[in-house]
């Protein structure tokens, strides 16, 4: 008789049904598993024989085979352990068939029978729950994530015994309690970025708000010291929370990459990923052996900081070319393509010169014109093409170094962020029904609809465009820019003003 038990394979961000089908015939002893596995989960054959033994049970002394079907989908991994043990021990206790039939099983083994955490459970209970499934077991310490998702039970198993006892109607199954996500989301702390403690810089500031209102990417431009790091840590503190959905999704990609705590199992902010020069292209974009999410997926609905930008190498940079036109990006294999999200705001800090002082009042540059013009030229034309704002941050004036009482009557980021939260209404409302969330995002048929001006408007974004030897791209990402301003003001029609505040964060391209 062939025992089946249902499991899930995460690839990517995609799941799949798995039937494992256990075989115990008479014959020479021997345990194989067909069904492209992958090397960890042949080595369960090792911990299944170990846990067995621990739970009380043995692994029969007979002819077993596994199937994982189906057979041409890729099985990686250690989560496959206990729905092979169950399958085995089925053979041997007679479980319940209808409660295994409803029920999916995730988890690693140990040697003595515990189950241990495993990634990837939160896309596996979102996909046992669109397969129509009741329960899915897993690990004690997976409950809380699995928990997020509504609509199916979670039974949390401490080890193999407790699951025997479970299946055979002798123990109660431990329904894990439903995590309130709208609760977990709207929980705030204090943040000791905000931007009332950042003083003067008026111009990044007010570049910021509108870099966070349309999704538009930024680089700041400034010495060491005018506070460039500070204002984009700031930075995060203006963005709008996060949707239940938008919590889930992150979390999603989080769980992949065996990120989540157990405790608290789901993204409730906003990602603000601070990337290392040295980073190499595979740690930004994802890939490895196991495809795992990059740091552009793992900011994605939130920030990537690229401090000191320039420092990064050239071919680490041009990688961001396509994830920034694009908001994903896959990831090759032999056997397999991923695509993950990677829809994020890049935010980049750089110096103007190796020195860092070229813009610096206070201190005199040790650079030579070619040393600064190779150092910029690490920014190529198409990168720069897919960032829209470009600012110089300068150091701030002694007078505005205070303690005490200034700071109480400086712009909070709750008051920046009110704002930001409109204009990205505002947005919401235009977009109904499409696949574009802000404007940063729109094609040509967009802005052709929402982005058009009057005829002096445009002579002077023509004459712009011209002096300033911007590419076809730029002109499109001024309009986008112009259109986030303009709904900041709340104002339907873009006008001259707003062409102009956007013409002044637009970098002027070599010839």
């Amino acid at each position: 008789m062939i025992n089946k038990v249902n499991s899930i394979a995460v690839n990517g961000l995609t799941s799949d049904l798995i039937e494992v089908e256990v075989d115990i015939n008479q014959g020479l002893p021997s345990f194989t598993i067909v069904g492209l596995p992958d090397q960890g989960v042949q080595e369960s054959k090792e911990r299944l024989r170990s846990a067995l033994k621990s739970s009380g049970s043995k692994l029969p002394s007979s002819r077993i085979t596994v199937n994982l079907a189906p057979a041409d989908i890729r099985k990686s991994g250690p989560s496959f352990d206990f729905p092979i043990a169950i399958g085995i021990l089925d053979a041997e206790f007679d479980f319940d068939k209808t409660l295994l039939e409803k029920s999916i099983f995730i988890g690693e083994l140990s040697l003595n029978g515990d189950l241990r955490k495993i990634s990837s459970v939160l896309p596996a209970t979102i996909g046992a729950k669109e397969k129509g499934f009741k329960n899915i077991f897993v690990p004690v310490s997976n409950s809380l994530e699995a928990s997020v998702i509504p609509g199916i039970n979670v039974i949390a198993v401490e080890n193999l015994s407790e699951a025997i006892q479970m299946l055979l109607g002798r123990k109660e199954l431990k329904i894990t309690e439903k995590l309130d996500l709208s609760t977990k989301i709207s929980e705030t702390l204090e943040n000791k970025y905000d931007f009332k403690y950042v003083l003067g810089q008026n111009f990044a500031k007010r570049a910021l708000e509108i870099a966070a209102s349309g999704g538009h990417n930024i680089i700041m431009n400034g010495p060491p010291g005018s506070g460039k790091t500070m204002l984009s840590k700031a930075f995060s503190t203006i963005l709008p929370d996060l949707t239940v959905d938008e919590a889930i999704e992150i979390s999603k990609i989080y769980s992949i990459s065996g990120l989540l705590d157990t405790d608290n199992p789901l993204i409730t902010k906003r990602p603000f990923r601070t990337v290392h020069h040295t980073a190499s292209s595979v740690s930004i974009i994802g890939g490895g052996r196991n495809a795992k999410p990059g740091e552009i997926s793992l900011a994605h609905k939130g920030v990537l900081f690229l401090d000191e930008i320039l420092e990064f190498q050239k071919s680490v940079l041009e990688v961001l070319r396509q994830p920034l036109e694009d908001g994903q990006i896959t990831v090759n294999r032999v056997n397999a393509s991923f695509t993950y999200p990677a829809k994020f705001i890049l935010v980049g800090a750089m110096n103007p010169c190796p020195c860092g002082y070229l813009t610096d009042p206070g201190k005199d540059c040790i650079c030579s014109p070619r040393q600064v013009q190779n150092y910029q030229s690490r920014l190529s034309g198409p990168l720069i093409d897919r960032v829209d704002i470009f600012i110089e941050v300068p150091k701030v004036k002694t007078e505005n170094f205070t303690i005490g009482e200034k700071y109480e009557n400086s712009e909070t980021s709750k008051d920046i962020k009110n704002r930001v939260e409109k204009a990205r209404k505002i947005q919401l409302k235009r977009f109904a029904g499409t696949k574009i969330t802000f404007n940063s995002e729109m094609s040509t048929k967009e802005i052709n609809k929402y982005c058009q001006l009057d005829s002096e408007t445009e002579n002077i974004l023509k004459q712009a465009v011209t002096m300033m030897n911007l590419s076809a791209r730029s002109y499109y990402r001024i309009l986008k820019l112009a259109r986030t301003i303009a709904d900041l003001s709340s104002e339907e029609n873009i006008k001259k003003e707003h062409i102009l505040e956007a013409l002044s964060f637009r970098k002027k391209e070599e010839s």
